[in-house]
């Protein structure tokens, strides 16, 4: 534990890519195997279940360091992490503990995973002792494990870079073996890290998904990061300039669904979402194309709510998403289908190397002969020149696409994010002016500081009337500065408090940014929208000029 407690805080004390890798790969080199399988899972995004519930560690910890309730709550707000507050509350910050030097795999396997079938009684004693046992730095990590809120500023790429060094092999064969439902072990350690000629894929494991960049990476932006597109024939220039002929890329709509990769392999069929759930049982109308398929096919596309010859809106989709019963009026209310994008293998050979022209050939062949009702061809998006092109993508919306996709023909399938090849070039979001009417402290390096924000509009005319209603929480798109000025004006204009959140004086606007909308009986306004962010701050705005709840209204899709 003390080693692993250590690449945590090495990772978490640079924000240069070199460092962190330097840290990984130190890491590898000398962990026992069962340590480095744990830490590669965990480092990747992966976590067990939290094991104890926060309101248990908060009562226990409160007891442990012998102070109230309430006082304890009074650190968290300052301090901002929970697991953080814990480990300064529960040892003096010198000690060392007995069982630092622990493996990992032992703490995990020994400790954690039971805890979560052990009465509470049970998990308190288990709970305790390991912070009895381990050093401030290594309680803090142990905390954010058994939380289920360990997470560290590297990606899954950067681990597959260190693996990479480590065991000599290419980047993209150790990111292919990361993928897909395996279980640490010291084994799978030694599978991982083996060489080339030892591959051996298990039936249900997916690819790496390729993934484009924003347009907006490659062209030049305004000042709130906002492509110049106004003028689609100027645009049309900048895009010729910057991308070449037209005729060298595959215009696609970007849909706005689940993208996953349906694989038939050894008589089975698996469906993976991108972020690398096994969803197969959550579709059987898709798992039902597996039958259809030949033998070693793989394919990238997207999960689509469709009915009627056309796509539906995401929210359809989200009636079906984390339902533990799949009813026959679920399915009838949300019908979905694959949009197929992309061939990865075929007749049980990865053709990901072949160019983008010839996999969609053979992509377009394979959909036509498996003629399954829920998988359709992603459709292309014909257009003889950049200005006719920017023409469609301004029509997005009305094929509930949130813009398009742009792949250069002669491409490979890439593994994750790479630059040059694939773009996505997404319609402008919607916006909105609305008011700051309450504010929460965040947390992490954001703790002290009140970033967590509601907004609200108007139900009717302010100047006769109306009032403020809430409308959308948002807590990105600030400066560190922007954020600093209006953590000043937020503590000078509290009117009241309950508990974290504050009530603030209605006086700042804000800009407001969100990718859909739809109506919502959960919400006051009525409306819910899809991801909303901070574009700006309006200075130039009093508060009887936000929007109203009219306004925002007639945004809604018919």
């Amino acid at each position: 534990m003390r080693d692993f407690a250590a690449l945590y805080a090495a990772l978490d004390a640079t924000n240069k890519t070199s460092e962190k890798v330097a840290a990984l790969v130190r890491y590898f080199r000398t962990a026992p195997p069962a340590d480095a399988a744990w830490a590669t899972y965990f480092l990747i995004g992966r976590r067990p279940r939290q094991a104890v519930p926060v309101a248990r560690l908060r009562a226990w910890a409160a007891e442990a360091a012998g102070i109230p309730d309430w006082l304890f709550e009074e650190c968290y707000a300052t301090v901002g992490d929970l697991a953080e507050t814990i480990a300064l509350l529960t040892g003096q910050a010198t000690a060392e503990g007995a069982l630092t030097d622990r493996p990992l795999a032992v703490w995990i396997e020994e400790t954690l995973l039971p805890l979560r079938a052990a009465d509470p009684e049970t998990q308190k004693g288990m709970v305790t002792a390991a912070w009895a046992a381990l050093g401030v730095r290594e309680r803090f990590v142990w905390n954010k494990l058994i939380t289920g809120a360990f997470r560290v500023g590297v990606s899954q790429k950067l681990v597959a870079r260190a693996l990479a060094e480590v065991s000599g092999l290419d980047e993209p064969t150790i990111a292919h073996r990361l993928m897909g439902d395996w279980q640490p072990s010291a084994a799978f350690f030694a599978r991982l890290i083996a060489p080339a000629d030892a591959d051996r894929a298990e039936p249900g494991q997916p690819y790496p998904f390729f993934l484009a960049y924003p347009l907006e990476a490659k062209l030049p932006t305004d000042a709130r990061g906002r492509l110049l597109d106004a003028d689609p024939a100027a645009f049309a220039q900048t895009l010729e300039a910057a991308l070449g002929a037209v005729s060298d890329w595959q215009a696609e709509w970007k849909w706005d669904g689940i993208r996953a990769q349906l694989i038939r392999r050894q008589g089975q069929t698996f469906l993976w979402s991108r972020g690398e759930e096994l969803v197969t049982d959550r579709f059987p109308e898709l798992a039902a194309i597996g039958e259809h398929l030949p033998e070693g096919s793989v394919l990238d596309g997207e999960i689509m709510p469709f009915r009627d010859g056309h796509p539906l809106p995401f929210s359809v989709l989200q009636t079906r998403i984390g339902r533990k019963t799949l009813t026959r009026k679920v399915l009838s209310e949300a019908p979905v289908v694959l949009f197929a994008y992309d061939l990865l293998e075929l007749e049980g050979r990865d053709v990901r190397s072949q160019p983008l022209r010839w996999r969609r050939a053979q992509l377009e062949r394979l959909v036509a002969e498996t003629n399954h009702p829920a998988l359709h061809l992603s459709p292309l998006v014909q257009a003889d020149s950049w200005e006719a092109l920017a023409h469609c993508q301004k029509a997005s919306r009305a094929r509930h696409a949130e813009g398009l996709m742009l792949k250069r023909l002669d491409s490979a399938y890439g593994v994750g994010r790479v630059v040059g090849d694939w773009w996505k070039w997404k319609v402008a979001p919607y916006s909105v002016d609305a008011v700051l009417i309450y504010a929460q402290a965040g947390h992490g390096r954001r703790a002290g500081l009140f970033t967590d924000y509601t907004f609200a509009v108007w139900d009717g005319d302010p100047a006769a009337g109306g009032r403020l209603v809430p409308f959308a929480k948002a807590y990105s798109g600030l400066s560190d500065a922007e954020m600093r000025r209006v953590d000043a004006f937020i503590r000078a204009n509290t009117l009241e408090k309950f508990g974290p959140v504050r009530a603030v004086k209605p006086q700042l606007v804000f800009e407001l940014g969100f990718e859909g909308i739809q109506r919502s009986a959960r919400h006051k306004s009525g409306i819910a929208v899809r991801f909303p962010r901070i574009l700006r701050l309006r200075e130039d705005k009093r508060i009887e000029e936000a929007d109203t709840l009219d306004a925002i209204r007639a945004l809604l899709p018919s």
